[in-house]
This record gives C-alpha cells, structure tokens and sequence, in this order.
C-alpha cells in the first residue's frame, strides 16, 4: 500500500497568534497509540490550552485533546493523556534553554499528518499584553480597509 503524500492539517490553534508573539517554530513528532492516530485521521482534535513543557531532559504535550476512537474497546486511549515530543536531542536542548533563559513559552500551532506520519508544530512563543492584542487588531482592520479602497479604486468605483 502506498504511503500518503503532503500535509493534511488535523487541527490548528487559532488563538494562539492572538494571545502569543510566533518567534520560532518546529515540527515534532509524538508518541500516540493506534487508537489515538485512528481519532486523529477521523479529523478529531483540539489543541485549545494545550503546551508544552520540558521534564526530565524531554519535552511532553500537556492539555491537547483527542477525543476517544469511536471504534475502540477496552485499548482506547484517555483523551488528555500527556504526550512525548519526538525531536532532535540538539533541538530539545536548544528549547529547553531558550524557555529558561527568555521568559518564553512552548505553544504547539497545529497537528497534521506529514508523508502519514502524525506530527505538531510548536512554536517557541512571547506573551502578547492586552494592548498589543488592541493594537494588532486595529491594524489588521487597517490592512483590510486599504486593500478594499485599493479594490474599489481598481475597478473604477471610487466614492
């Protein structure tokens, strides 16, 4: 049987590019059982309060929820379980400092399958204050106003 090609995104955290400053991002693996990979080829996951946190040398996904296989027995998975990160020895070690040393946070940005492996992007992350919040949602509205005066003006419909 051959393997699946590309990406196909599982679930993706919205809310994180509001309330956190994206300053890097990388592409972890994850340790699941077969009940868990079945949810989340079903489409099934949520990664709202979900990070992720460094202990004993590792890095593990706390608070992402895969609801339980619906074809499941007994074996069946618990829903938010914590999860293992598969990554890099020099990847983990270069999180884990970056996190102590800067006040920064490891926030996972979505879950999708890569060439059908299951896999997170975790983005290393600042904390937004409210203000900055404000100010990013008035110039998005700001964009969005000029890009349709531009639209107008381009197709002859000035006011």
């Amino acid at each position: 049987m051959p393997r699946e090609k590309g990406r196909k995104v599982v679930a993706s955290n919205k809310k994180a590019r509001h309330d956190y400053a994206i300053l890097d991002t990388y592409e972890a693996g994850m340790a699941l059982t077969g009940t868990e990979v079945k949810s989340l080829r079903a489409g099934r996951a949520s990664l709202v309060d979900a990070f992720a946190q460094e202990r004993d040398g590792e890095l593990y996904l706390h608070g992402m929820h895969i609801p339980e296989y619906t074809q499941g027995t007994w074996t069946n998975h618990e829903p938010r379980r914590t999860r293992k990160l598969l990554l890099k020895r020099l990847e983990i070690d270069r999180l884990i400092g970056k996190t102590k040393e800067g006040g920064l946070t490891m926030v996972p940005l979505q879950v999708y399958f890569s060439d059908g492996w299951a896999k997170v992007e975790i983005a290393l992350a600042k904390g937004k204050k409210s203000y900055d919040k404000r100010q990013d949602l008035a110039k998005r509205d700001a964009d969005r106003e000029i890009q349709r005066a531009a639209g107008r003006r381009g197709k002859g419909m000035d006011d």
